[in-house]
């Protein structure tokens, strides 16, 4: 049980921003189904990796956007 609150807990910060929370959404879905046919008890594990995958792809897609806007004006 601990376990689980470790893993949610850095999870649900990372969700607090409505922008990057659809990125986790879609993350958690693609890792929990393949966790899902890895084996059983493997479809928590893989949501909470997909999540913070696509977290992160969609965060550093933000920070490039943003770049872009200050080069561009």
């Amino acid at each position: 049980m601990r376990y689980i609150t470790l893993v949610a807990l850095p999870l649900l910060a990372m969700s607090a921003s409505p922008v990057l929370a659809k990125g986790c959404i879609r993350g958690a879905a693609a890792g929990g189904v393949g966790g899902h046919f890895v084996g059983k008890g493997h479809a928590v594990m893989g949501a909470a990796v997909g999540c913070a995958v696509a977290h992160h792809h969609y965060a550093k897609q933000a920070k490039a956007e943003k770049a872009r806007a200050r080069t561009h004006g």
